[in-house]
């Protein structure tokens, strides 16, 4: 392929008709004709489109509020988004300006992102999806946002999420932001607590959104809506400016519609930060561009576990999990059965001890910093969640998070013996069984299903003969990465027959990224299971024509 040959992928395609053309030297040059299209569009094909000269950021900015215009609607559409920054079109000039003069930052530059309404924004309200917090804008940005913004990444939106990222049954719903819908099913939910950047990636309100994960709150998401998610080992990215729910286990991560895109985000994502601890134990374990792991033929030669634990939830899930293994045994990969033992099959009774004992000290500390309008303690936030101007409104919220709350309050002590004895003796346990199992079959990664069942009927439908579960927590798989702070990442791995996507999540031991990256690429390029909703179209102005010389 010549030099200037464009990166044909199923979102830019060559015309059919080649013109030639005499160029000055006398020899024929080919003026090809190539069709940009938004609505699945990639990272490198924006980067692209910016390079030749037939895109501009502001443009592209302005694409993405078309879509969120059409398909965003509170009331019938996708709610995904809480907020819209008012200046991103501004910012786009800029940034077009910019890049003409000085050449561009980073594959970020001019592109916009979604963040997770947790993320600390100095220009934008951050309320963790809470009418507790409506209208708060933080001093400053989280060291995580700086990063992004550093790289050239417009801030379009901040997208609804589980109110304090917890969803307690009430899976895409916020106090603030409403219910979001799956745009997959508008009858099922986008799971939580992230929800609302995976709905917004799925429908193509941006390129990419950034996500938490305590319990699964990236994976989870990711893997209902047909989307990446990635939830790094914890300390390879930054928690410093994003409202806690439980440190022990929290951790960022971005969401994308392709691998590449992920890791793209994820290596200006990650990084040390004073601020944060445990990103100290991270130096030297990071990469600023994952995409160089990504190879079509990664898992040729690799050891992967698969585990037996992680099955039953659903006929649907389990057929495509072992179709999965199939294939992967097809690119090359030698597969071996784990089995891990009956504690770690199910972690959720120890993890919510620990976050029942650090909610309140942790969201505390994250309140003192605000204006004092705001609530500051735990004991003025449920006394507010309960006043007649917002339990009888609304904007009520969701009385289970309200349930964990009072339990937050009432735990109180971190010198707690049963939570010290599950922080220092159980959850070594959990890793340490975890690399073992990984040594002793020499592993490369594990694989299991990101969720045990597809996505849920929205908590206001009563009874949905088309869902079937047969479990009573189908996050399971998803708290062996929370517990361990280890790796994992959810890639989709097909469709059931009601069209509802599903995920396979590669996880693996600590600041493996890399690896794992490279597993899901592989996996993806084999599969290409992705697929647009049908829910949010194409608009009319998304698709531009336009030709360059060869």
């Amino acid at each position: 392929m010549k030099k200037h040959s464009p990166n044909l992928s199923k979102l830019t395609t060559k015309a059919i008709a080649v013109l030639s053309v005499v160029g000055l030297s006398g020899f024929p040059l080919s003026a090809i004709a190539e069709t940009f299209r938004l609505r699945e569009a990639t990272v490198s094909d924006i980067n692209q489109a910016f390079d030749r000269g037939h895109l501009t950021s502001e443009q592209l900015v302005q694409l993405y509020l078309n879509r969120i215009q059409a398909y965003e609607d509170k009331n019938a559409g996708i709610n995904a988004l809480i907020s819209i920054n008012s200046n991103a079109l501004a910012e786009a000039k800029e940034l077009d300006r910019e890049r003409q003069e000085k050449g561009k930052r980073s594959p970020l530059h001019g592109i916009p992102i979604i963040l997770k309404d947790n993320y600390d924004t100095a220009d934008m309200p951050t309320t963790a999806g809470s009418v507790l917090l409506k209208g708060s804008v933080p001093p400053d940005d989280a060291f995580t946002v700086q990063k992004l913004r550093q790289a050239g990444a417009i801030i379009l939106a901040k997208a609804n999420m589980s109110e304090f990222a917890s969803s307690d049954g009430w899976l895409g719903y916020s106090s603030l932001g409403g219910l979001t819908l799956n745009p997959y099913n508008l009858s099922r939910n986008p799971s939580g607590s992230s929800g609302g950047s995976a709905a917004a990636i799925a429908a193509n309100f941006a390129m990419l959104a950034t996500g938490t994960d305590t319990s699964g709150s990236i994976r989870g998401p990711a893997a209902v809506t047909g989307i990446v998610g990635i939830k790094p080992t914890q300390g390879l990215v930054s928690r410093n400016g994003i409202i806690p729910l439980t440190l022990s286990f929290d951790t960022a991560g971005p969401m994308a519609r392709t691998v590449r895109d992920a890791a793209i985000a994820l290596g200006i994502m990650a990084g040390v930060d004073a601020n944060d601890y445990r990103t100290l134990e991270g130096k030297d374990k990071s990469h600023q561009d994952y995409t160089p792991f990504l190879k079509a033929e990664a898992l040729n030669g690799a050891r992967i576990g698969v585990a037996i634990d992680f099955q039953g939830g659903n006929p649907e899930v389990d057929a495509l999990t072992k179709a999965a293994v199939a294939k992967l045994r097809e690119l090359g990969a030698t597969v071996e059965v784990v089995d891990f033992s009956p504690k770690l099959e199910n972690l959720w009774s120890l993890m919510k001890k620990v976050t029942a004992a650090e909610f309140e000290p942790q969201i505390e500390n994250y309140l003192k910093n605000l204006n004092p309008s705001f609530p500051d303690n735990l004991e003025s936030m449920i006394s507010l969640s309960l006043s007649n101007r917002i339990a009888n409104s609304m904007q009520a919220l969701n009385p289970g998070r309200i349930h964990g709350f009072k339990e937050s309050l009432e735990h109180r002590e971190l010198a707690d013996i049963e939570y010290l004895s599950i922080i220092h003796f159980e959850f070594p346990k959990v890793r340490q069984e975890i690399l073992g199992i990984m040594q002793a079959q020499n592993l490369n990664a594990i694989v299991f299903p990101t969720m045990l069942c597809p996505a849920s009927p929205l908590y206001t439908i009563q009874n949905d003969p088309t869902y079937q579960c047969n479990v009573d927590d189908p996050y399971t798989p998803a708290y062996l990465a929370n517990v361990s702070g280890f790796p994992g990442i959810s890639v989709p791995m097909g469709f059931t027959e009601q069209g509802l996507p599903l995920g396979l999540t590669f996880f693996g031991a600590p600041y493996t990224e890399q690896e794992l990256l490279g597993f899901a690429y592989a996996y993806e390029q084999a599969t290409q299971f992705r697929r647009p909703p049908a829910n949010t179209p194409s608009l009319s102005d998304e698709s531009r024509n336009y030709s360059y010389r060869q």
